[in-house]
């Protein structure tokens, strides 16, 4: 395949309801499609899913724009690659931004499955046509609220819950969903809201029998959670702390998780995504494949990577209109009594829908 175009396109969606985690509430979700045009006509699509400002990552929509566009396009428009791996050696000077990279990388993946007639997950080396999927819920604020909000998850078949704490919101919603629900399969997510002086706090939450509690302590720790782990029966599972296979590597040989989150754009995309598969694989440590929010073209890498040989939980990918009134692909992601499929169309499997990529078009950049 041989880019010759690459285009930027800035969108602004609204969500459906406000999404609150420990570090901020979304009320509209920025990101960036990027759109690479190959030779042959084919266009393969990503998404680099980012926010405004520096609070989940330090990449921000003006950061990747800025790479991107003076680094990463013009180090592959009118080069021949063999296949989206050999990006990484086509930018290897650029250091972190990972979160750009993947969106680039991910592109190039439906564009390279495109050309071969291939769905995504195929060229993956998926081993199932199906992957699991759990919820995510936001901070609420409102007991009544996250009940209604967890029964209503339940009732849509959804195969685990999961939800945002903080201090101050943490034992005590666990608590209350335990009275109500009883042993439903049940994690949290503290977004690095804590750090070990907080221990008591998860020594508590110790006796809810929950799957994991994912991402305690300091979002670029792995040390502090090898001590919390030992501390501690319910599974630590990382998240942020996870931005490559060298973080990987050492969170599995410290024994600061049993679990990792992988989020293919926080850890620079697909290929590396296969790289923690298979070595946390090799050790025992199992995976699922984490959300940012994204749009039904970055939806289609989760799904595509969720069916990967070591994901062992539920993933937290919902359907389009989890989060969205419209969203800017057809067919629509739907789950269905918690479970969402692969398509076998080639490349990602759905198709981008022009009149709704301009609607919620703020910006748009083209480099050739």
């Amino acid at each position: 395949m041989k880019p010759i175009k690459v285009t930027l396109h800035h969108l602004a969606l609204p969500l459906k309801r406000p999404f609150q985690t420990s570090f901020g509430k979304y009320v509209i979700r920025n990101t960036i499609i990027v759109e690479v045009e190959d030779s042959s006509g084919e266009v393969g699509w990503g998404e680099v899913a980012v926010d405004e400002g520096p609070w989940y990552s330090y990449e921000t929509l003006k950061t990747a724009m800025h790479i991107i566009g003076d680094f990463i396009a013009p180090a592959i428009i009118r080069k021949e690659l063999n296949d989206p791996t050999e990006l990484q050696e086509k930018i290897r000077h650029v250091r972190g931004h990972r979160i750009a990279k993947a969106g680039v990388e991910d592109a190039l993946w439906d564009l390279y499955s495109k050309l071969l007639g291939k769905p995504l997950y195929k060229m993956l080396g998926g081993i199932r046509d199906y992957v699991e999927c759990g919820v995510s819920i936001g901070i609420i604020g409102d007991m009544d609220m996250l009940i209604e909000s967890v029964g209503k998850y339940l009732n849509e078949g959804y195969k685990r819950i999961k939800i945002k704490i903080k201090h101050g919101w943490d034992v005590d919603p666990v608590k209350e969903i335990r009275k109500t629900y009883g042993e439903i399969p049940l994690q949290v997510d503290a977004n690095a809201d804590y750090d070990l002086e907080d221990i008591e706090v998860f020594r508590e939450l110790d006796n809810y029998n929950l799957i994991m509690v994912e991402q305690p302590l300091s979002y670029d720790d792995i040390y502090d959670h090898s001590i919390l782990q030992s501390e501690i029966k319910t599974p630590v599972c990382l998240d942020e702390s996870i931005k490559s296979i060298y973080d990987a590597k050492a969170a599995i040989k410290l024994g600061s998780c049993r679990i990792i989150n992988v989020k293919p754009p926080r850890v620079g995309g697909l290929l590396e995504t296969i790289k923690i598969n298979n070595y946390a694989e090799k050790h025992g440590v199992g995976i699922w494949i984490g959300g940012m929010l994204e749009t039904g073209i970055g939806r289609a890498r989760l799904i595509a990577a969720g069916t990967l040989s070591n994901v062992k939980y539920p993933c937290d990918i919902s359907s389009s209109s989890r989060y969205y009134e419209e969203d800017i692909i057809e067919p629509e992601w739907v789950v269905r009594d918690g479970i969402i499929n692969p398509l076998s169309k080639a490349g990602i499997g759905v198709e981008v829908v022009e009149e709704r990529l301009n609607k919620y078009l703020v910006e748009r950049k083209v480099y050739r």
